[in-house]
């Protein structure tokens, strides 16, 4: 033994080949999410939306991480990661593949999707199949509904090049003939308002023939082009739209994030661009105008066959065998049989598995303290909640009853920064105190504390989630939650909270472990208790799922405990940055990633610790983000029924799953999994809705 240990000692771990990109890993992710749309096994429009929601994927990919990576390639700051690559291979191979990636998604729209609905009676109508009666109703729509809300703008030097906004639908016109005032510039653009519907359902007494006739709303301008310059005729209409960069910055030193978020919100339409969507069927010269225009070069131009803005096709018919069939998450039976919310979690912990267990009881304790006269204090963490909130309006309520309402409000929540402004907004002028969190780190905790007088002292009741408390997303999202009245974890919670809101040192936890202080070493210090095991001839087995693995220390712990010979599954959703069955490495390394009708969203660890069976939930992911740049929480599930459920329903069961699974290759490839003959088909997502739903 102590001859292998110091083989494997002498082996380097930093080496960029025991490494996988985090963006290209990323990438991966969206191609399996891609791949959904050929699986005959969805219905046929949900595969329709999996080909759209691959198309919002890369939409924040170019905004991001591709807009990230140009900004350091053009300030000369781009260090390699541990995998070693620079900004501009990197750019070029993610090219490479989304280029692939995107030809592959207009083929299976065009060629499978479109033709099949259209065989079920639902049909995205070219112009050139337009009936007279359906090219009469688009006329009279197009005069009513669209032409009186387009501004064309000419191109000539008092109208230069305009600032588009990101990702808008726009289209260059070339022109002939000479206008009113005797121009004749050749170029005029078109920008579709946001206002507009993109996709537009022709009225059943239009069509006449059951079917669901949809047009689009580039179809309506293309054939009406001309009507927006008199007297000119319009030569083309070509649809194009630019994608940029969309990450916010924000100085830390700021006196009011708030102000100064709001401020950069605008940024956000007009950042620098970083992709070029054209109509195959623009003529090259304005492709190259418009790549001009906006400085990028032939790796940003993707031509499209089809649709330049597929995120916006969202849209449903009422065929119920083309969409999943509707589910009603079962109410937890310990919340259904108590008259209070209180009375329930003071009987045993409740453990709620979303979207397969209703999101209620939270929002019922949210509610029943905020009118409980015993209810002292309520504080909880807000990360996303969306724009209609039934928590904000309970917390709104609970303040102006004259609790004392704590939220701790993450402004920086990508793409939720207005919504969330406006949250704060609202529980302020209730009378809430409002806390931004720490600077420098996101509050991503997940954390709802309600303080009631219990006889002459207090007691602390508790909700710890891996989700967000958006109500919205509990039906979309794996997650747990977890509601407790326990004594130690109520203090550590409490603890917590203080940390946000006041100052001091890092608070000493009973029960919890936190980011940016224990969770990592905690990790750290599991993980190498695995390894020791096996090292001692001991069973060891580690099995963890979360949605992302990049941080270099944990992944070399693990090559460490595979080397030991410890026993390592993990399902990891998105980004892998470790590499499974290196020889010598990672032999004993399983990596999975499920992706089917809900979005895999929980993050559990399982230890096996000598056979005491470590379980943890938790907020954070394994990346350095979570893990040193941010607020995150985990949290153990001890009681032994609920452990065991976490064990069965919420690893093993996807550690099983045969259909809905893929596994990560020691090459970066993904393969499908597949039940072996005679092996029945297992899948952990209907599974747990055939067992867990009314």
């Amino acid at each position: 033994m102590n001859d292998i240990a110091s083989e494997h000692s002498a082996i380097d771990l930093n080496h960029p080949d025991y490494f996988f990109n985090r963006e290209l890993s990323l990438l991966q992710f969206n191609l399996r999410v891609l791949e959904q749309a050929m699986d005959e096994n969805h219905p046929l429009m949900e595969r329709l939306n999996f080909l759209l929601i691959f198309s919002s994927n890369m939409d924040e990919f170019f905004e991001i991480r591709v807009a990230g990576l140009k900004n350091k390639l053009e300030a000369g700051t781009g260090q390699p990661g541990p995998d070693g690559m620079l900004a501009e291979e990197l750019l070029t191979e993610i090219s490479r593949i989304t280029h692939e990636a995107v030809d592959r998604q207009y083929h299976i729209l065009n060629n499978i999707l479109l033709p099949a609905l259209r065989e079920e009676g639902v049909d995205f109508l070219r112009r050139e199949d337009w009936t007279e009666a359906q090219s009469e109703w688009v006329k009279k729509y197009f005069r009513e509904q669209v032409y009186p809300v387009l501004t064309p703008i000419a191109l000539d030097p008092s109208h230069p090049f305009p600032r588009l906004v990101n990702k808008s639908l726009n289209f260059i016109v070339p022109l002939d003939g000479k206008d009113a005032f005797g121009r004749s510039t050749g170029l005029a653009i078109v920008p579709a308002p946001r206002s507009l519907p993109r996709l537009i359902r022709i009225p059943d007494e239009i069509s006449g023939d059951g079917d669901d006739n949809f047009v689009f709303l580039s179809s309506m301008i293309h054939a009406h082009v001309s009507d927006l310059f008199p007297g000119m005729k319009a030569t083309g209409c070509f649809q194009f739209r630019v994608t940029r960069n969309a990450d916010l910055e924000v100085d830390e030193e700021v006196e009011d994030l708030a102000s100064a978020l709001k401020g950069q919100l605008l940024s956000r339409r007009y950042g620098d661009e970083v992709r070029l969507e054209v109509a195959d069927n623009c003529p090259r010269h304005l492709m190259h105008y418009l790549l001009e225009q906006f400085e990028l070069t032939e790796q940003d131009l993707y031509e499209v066959n089809g649709p330049v803005n597929l995120a916006r096709m969202f849209t449903s018919v009422n065929r119920p065998r083309l969409h999943y069939p509707p589910f009603t998450p079962k109410l937890h039976p310990a919340v259904k049989k108590a008259e209070s919310i209180f009375d329930a979690i003071d009987q045993e912990d409740i453990l709620l598995h979303h979207p397969f267990q209703s999101f209620q009881p939270v929002v019922s304790l949210l509610a029943e303290a905020a009118r409980d006269p015993k209810v002292l204090a309520i504080k909880q963490t807000l990360y996303r909640t969306g724009t209609k909130s039934e928590i904000l309006d309970h917390l709104e309520t609970a303040a102006r009853n004259g609790k004392e309402v704590t939220a701790i409000v993450e402004l920086r929540a990508r793409f939720d920064e207005e919504s969330n402004i406006e949250g704060a907004r609202r529980l302020q002028e209730a009378g809430a105190i409002v806390v931004y969190g720490v600077v420098g780190y996101k509050t991503h905790a997940k954390m709802l504390l309600v303080v009631r007088r219990d006889g002459e002292g207090i007691k602390r009741y508790v909700h710890l989630g891996t989700g967000n408390y958006h109500t919205r997303t509990t039906k979309l999202y794996t997650d747990y939650g977890l509601m407790t009245a326990d004594k130690a974890v109520g203090q550590d919670v409490h603890k917590i909270f203080q940390e946000l809101t006041g100052m001091g040192k890092a608070a000493r936890l009973k029960q919890l472990k936190h980011s940016p202080f224990t969770l990592h070493p905690s990790l750290i210090e599991w993980i190498e208790f695995e390894t020791a095991e096996a090292q001692a001839g001991r069973p060891a087995h580690i099995i963890a799922k979360f949605n992302s693995l990049t941080e270099e220390k944990i992944i070399q712990a693990l090559y460490r405990a595979s080397q030991a010979g410890v026993e390592i599954d993990l399902i990891v959703r998105g980004i892998c940055c470790l590499k499974p069955g290196i020889a010598g490495i990672s032999d004993t390394i399983r990596v999975r990633s499920i992706v089917g009708r809900f979005l895999e969203h929980t993050r559990i660890y399982h230890f096996h610790h000598g056979g005491d069976d470590l379980v943890y939930c938790s907020s954070a992911d394994w990346m350095e983000r979570n893990l040193f740049n941010r607020v995150e929480t985990c949290f153990p599930i001890t009681n032994p029924t609920l452990k065991a459920q976490v064990l069965e329903e919420g690893l093993n069961y996807y550690l099983r799953d045969n259909s809905r699974a893929w596994l990560l290759q020691s090459d970066g490839t993904y393969t499908r999994a597949q039940p072996a003959d005679g092996e029945e088909v297992f899948m952990a997502q209907q599974c747990l809705l055939d067992t867990n739903v009314g």
